[in-house]
């Protein structure tokens, strides 16, 4: 008779591995909230690009950095949920 231990089990579960997958998701979507949210950090003149203040050019970088970190994060999650929807699909759905 093999008794599995509780955290065993819990180790072994779907949720318990896509929880560090999350993690990164919810740091990848909340990276550039905090860098434009740090406005002592970027509120200066210089450096200048193509004649452009330092302040505009670092708030466009970051509408740059964001789509592809959002499209990053969209892919992880959409590459954890594939096995999920196709199992729902063949069951005939959630319950």
């Amino acid at each position: 008779m093999n008794v599995e231990s509780p955290s065993a089990r819990e180790q072994g579960s779907p949720a318990r591995q896509k929880a560090p997958v999350y993690a990164v998701v919810g740091v990848l979507l909340a990276a550039p909230f905090v860098a434009l949210l740090w406005v002592s950090s970027y509120a200066k003149d210089s450096p200048r690009l193509f004649g452009f203040p330092f302040f505009y050019w670092y708030q466009f970088m970051w509408v740059l950095i964001s789509a592809v970190l959002t499209l990053v994060a969209y892919l992880l999650v959409r590459r954890l949920e594939r096995p999920r929807a196709r199992l729902e699909h063949r069951e005939g759905g959630p319950r």
